[in-house]
């Protein structure tokens, strides 16, 4: 029986990866930071050796884009030192090694979506350390996946419940209407990982669902099919300052997964309707 270990197996990807794989035949070893730290390489290759997993699903991340600005040492830790040290253990035991990495790896001042080859300039702590575990994953795994990723929601604390929990209080929210993007849903990127895992098509690939729009317009659409009657009330970025900045546009090309495989993400409102469903 196929062996996949998940990593942050209690995060909103990780939780849907294991709704993906349920009823397959395959042992699905799930670890969280009380399980296995990453951070830690003498950890990660005695329990992957004792495991001997086929392919390991890193969906471990410090994903907090600003508590990494003041938190470096542990963002590189997790981000970047974590992913290399599950590389080489992987290369231990043969095993594929599954990386799941972000848009934010780019500065967003293209006015186009960015493929697989656009260059990498990531704005701030979070892609800058998610970019180093991307640099380890491919200096150190011989059988490597690595896919990067936007605007995530699944099961967990996320934007749209956050969203929803706002509209709970307020007649309005204030909401960024210019920072671009494609929210993806955790069930249709797992789905993609699905179909990457038994291949040997490796490299990097770009996975988000089809069609972009701004947090407002994400937020105007999360009310709309949750029947709710809070307004929405478009700001810059300027008038929200945060401590990470962010980019401004930073909309994905699936441009490896169209060329290499058959698999088709859903339009960005067409899965958020299925998750409000």
């Amino acid at each position: 029986m196929k062996k996949i270990l998940v990593t942050g197996c209690n995060g909103q990807l990780g939780r849907a990866v294991n709704e993906e794989y349920k009823g397959e035949d395959v042992q699905l070893i799930n670890t969280d930071v009380a399980e296995l730290d990453i951070t830690n390489i003498e950890q990660v290759i005695k329990f992957v050796e004792e495991q001997k997993p086929d392919v390991i699903i890193n969906c471990a991340a410090h994903t907090n884009v600003n508590a990494c600005e003041s938190q470096w040492d542990l963002a590189y830790k997790i981000n970047a030192i974590g992913p290399r040290n599950l590389s080489i253990a992987a290369n231990k035991v043969g095993a594929k090694m599954m990386h799941i990495s972000t848009d934010y790896v780019f500065d967003g001042t293209a006015t186009e979506p960015y493929n697989e080859f656009s260059p990498v300039a990531p704005l701030g702590a979070y892609g800058k350390t998610k970019l180093e575990g991307e640099r380890f994953v491919q200096q150190f795994a011989d059988k490597f996946f690595i896919i990067r990723t936007a605007w995530l929601y699944g099961e967990g604390k996320n934007f749209v419940r956050t969203m929803l929990e706002l509209s709970k209080t307020n007649d309005v929210v204030r909401v960024v209407g210019d920072q671009i993007g494609s929210p993806t849903s955790a069930k249709e990127l797992a789905k993609m990982i699905h179909v990457l895992e038994p291949t040997d098509n490796y490299g990097v690939f770009h996975g988000t669902c089809e069609g972009y729009c701004s947090w407002a317009d994400f937020t105007e659409k999360i009310f709309e099919y949750a029947g709710v009657d809070t307004k929405v009330q478009h700001i810059t970025t300027d008038e929200y300052p945060t401590p990470a900045k962010r980019p401004a546009y930073s909309v994905l090309d699936n441009y490896m997964l169209s060329l290499t495989t058959d698999f088709k993400f859903a339009n960005w409102e067409d899965a958020l309707r299925e998750y409000l469903a």
